[in-house]
């Protein structure tokens, strides 16, 4: 029976850091390590331990959990100085979870590096160690709520073995198929919120340009085919929805920084996978505008993108185009606001 209670958790972050302390309470014994020793200080001052390489996580783990902003920084946990695979061919740990938000190609050649490995006392652990993909969908809020969505990708027994694991820290599990798909899953879960989030903005502010409160249209959206995460869980504007970061001036979302790190993941997927890429690539350009980058989140974005649709902003910019996969022109923004660009159409 493969062990588990011993897990090690790199990755500390407004993610990680919740999904840590969820497994505390269902009551496994954590290692952790961050790069921010004050975060690290919480966890240490209740008595959790609390190490400063991540090669020391994986010497005293059964299960490396690891948490991270990009592909560049998994790369570097997993094959840096005293990073985790740095005992070389024989590992402590049976199995490597990384729930990062990355490139698929990266997880399959980390997959594969650490399956050419040894688990060091198998003590009924498999023979050679195992890794997992298994990003995540729910944000900050479902990370506290432990309502987390798990996408998980390689194989299917290990999946099995570690679904307490994932359970403890949400509460849906999706088994995606080999190494690297639940990163190729989380990459078109998070294209399609993106797509959705700018779409909920300008529709929100189309409406309003012609006499209809957000707050109406929204019941709408939510009783009608509109109807999406983007408009019945995270609203982008302030007072619709309570406890979402448009409503706590922005506070805990989805880093909008990291959203265009994804902007490089799904250009690579796309060109791996030769499918047309019009619509993705023009949205992850409109939420990497200058004016749009200031912002901290997602929702945030969304939000300015609302506020410069329903012309209550001023843009630095002189137009704005979002075309469809055809090329078609959806909208042009020239800072005088929705109203009087639908009024110079009719």
């Amino acid at each position: 029976m493969c062990v588990l209670q011993k897990v090690g958790f790199i990755g500390l972050g407004n993610m990680g850091f919740h999904m840590a302390n969820n497994l505390i309470n269902a009551g496994y014994k954590l290692t952790v390590n961050d790069i921010d020793q004050s975060t690290m200080r919480k966890f240490s001052d209740k008595g959790i331990s609390a190490v400063e390489t991540p090669f020391e996580v994986a010497e005293s783990s059964d299960v490396v959990i690891t948490m991270l902003p990009s592909s560049s920084h998994v790369s570097s946990v997993y094959t840096g100085e005293y990073g985790l695979l740095h005992g070389g061919s024989q590992l402590r740990p049976w199995l490597f979870i990384d729930s990062s938000t990355i490139d698929p190609y990266t997880s399959r050649k980390l997959s594969m590096n650490i399956s050419q490995c040894l688990v060091k006392e198998s003590k009924g652990n498999p023979n050679s160690p195992v890794m997992l993909d298994a990003p995540v969908s729910g944000g900050v809020l479902g990370a506290a709520a432990r309502t987390l969505t798990f996408m998980v990708g390689g194989l299917e027994d290990a999946y099995l073995a570690a679904k307490p694991l994932f359970l403890a820290m949400g509460k849906n599990t999706v088994y995606c198929g080999g190494p690297g798909n639940g990163a190729a899953a989380k990459i078109c879960n998070n294209l399609a919120m993106a797509v959705s989030m700018l779409g909920v903005s300008e529709a929100l502010a189309l409406g309003q340009g012609l006499g209809i409160s957000a707050s109406t249209l929204t019941n709408i959206f939510n009783s009608s085919s509109a109807r999406c995460w983007s408009s019945d869980s995270y609203n982008p504007v302030p007072g619709i929805m309570e406890g979402v970061p448009s409503s706590r001036s922005y506070a805990g979302g989805f880093s909008s920084k990291l959203m265009r790190m994804d902007k490089g993941f799904l250009a690579i997927s796309i060109e791996y996978a030769s499918v047309n890429r019009s619509l993705s690539i023009q949205t992850w350009e409109v939420s990497s505008l200058e004016q749009a980058s200031r912002f901290e989140t997602v929702t945030q974005v969304g939000s300015y993108f609302y506020f410069l649709f329903s012309g209550s902003v001023n843009p630095d910019i002189s137009f704005l185009y979002i075309a469809d996969p055809a090329g078609r022109l959806i909208s042009e923004i020239l800072g005088r606001g929705v109203t009087n660009w639908y009024q110079r159409q009719v």
